[in-house]
């Protein structure tokens, strides 16, 4: 109830005026196992700070998953011969489903990030190896609040790092604000304070861009096409997907969750390709595209193109439809 934010023991204990014996370690102690007992209260301090919060005031996304993040269900496959082909994406390719695969650098003090549909529009940053570092840990609070801060404005805003789910969450009206889309590049560092991330944008004039941009069909399907949108941030090229009606491709979501993957792998590439004279797809725009509809990693879209009669494989993983 204080301000929005959480509180120490010591703070808890002046609050709700609880005489104090000689023993100020024991008492601290006894406020601590008791709260830590009491499902209403979540403990949100980082490493080395005990910071309580009321579980009913966190935000609903730190609580429960977005439903964007949620993985789709995917057959038991060989992931781990993907790893070469890993390597080959754009180097701004972080993606929590990833975590598993990739190595935690410890000196990592500054990424920067290029961001996918469910995580610009969940609010959220993933949670991967390669990002770990940068925000702060517990040894065993499931859910850390900390703050994160604009590198153009220096304005503080709540954050939350959910580890069991690998997500950071927080960014939301940052997002809508600096108008982020999918292909956005993100920078982030660590701030000059415990507790502190700092996240900012590439540019700040906004510019003219011929990008790829999804829309909705009148038959209710995803379509993509080349159109000129203005671009407020540094982006990548292959992961850029500008949006012009954010609510209408939200609703998507919903159209295609029981459809497999495997069964639209065919119909994005053919929707890309003739995005391009060549006629052929790399496999990271495939992965941002299929993540406007469904919650996949790049190994699992590779492992699609891999397996699918009608594509292949031109190398650099670029692929096209079988003529």
């Amino acid at each position: 109830m204080s301000d929005g934010g959480p509180l120490s023991t010591p703070e808890i204990i002046d609050q709700i005026e609880l005489p104090i014996d000689s023993n100020q370690m024991l008492t601290e102690f006894s406020i601590n196992l008791a709260l830590q007992e009491d499902p209403r209260f979540d403990e949100v301090g980082p490493s080395g700070e005990t910071l309580w919060f009321l579980h009913r005031s966190e935000p609903e996304n730190v609580k429960s998953q977005p439903k964007f993040l949620i993985a789709e269900n995917t057959n038991s496959y060989d992931d781990t011969k993907y790893s070469d082909y890993l390597t080959q994406m754009n180097a701004g390719v972080f993606d929590e489903l990833e975590y598993a695969k990739l190595t935690k650098d410890a000196n990592v003090k500054d990424v920067t990030i290029s961001l996918i549909y469910p995580h610009v529009v969940s609010g959220t940053l993933p949670l991967s190896a390669n990002l770990e570092n940068l925000f702060p840990t517990a040894y065993e609070s499931p859910r850390i609040r900390f703050t994160f801060v604009d590198g153009g404005s220096n304005e503080k805003f709540a954050g939350w790092v959910v580890r069991e789910k690998k997500y950071v969450y927080g960014l939301k009206e940052w997002y809508q604000k600096n108008e982020v889309i999918p292909g956005s590049l993100i920078r982030i560092k660590q701030g000059k304070n415990p507790g502190e991330v700092i996240v900012s944008i590439g540019k700040k004039r906004s510019t003219r861009e011929w990008v790829r941009t999804a829309a909705q069909t009148t038959e209710g399907k995803i379509s993509f096409a080349m159109t000129q949108q203005i671009i407020s941030t540094d982006f990548d090229e292959r992961m850029t997907i500008s949006i012009t009606d954010f609510n209408q491709i939200e609703n998507l979501w919903e159209r295609y969750q029981n459809i497999p993957a495997e069964k639209l792998i065919t119909n994005f590439v053919r929707e890309l390709a003739k995005l391009n004279p060549q006629g052929h797809v790399h496999a990271q725009e495939l992965y941002a595209a299929i993540n406007f509809v469904k919650r996949v990693s790049p190994s699992y879209v590779l492992h699609l193109l891999e397996n699918c009669a009608d594509i292949e494989h031109l190398g650099d993983l670029y692929f096209r439809i079988k003529i």
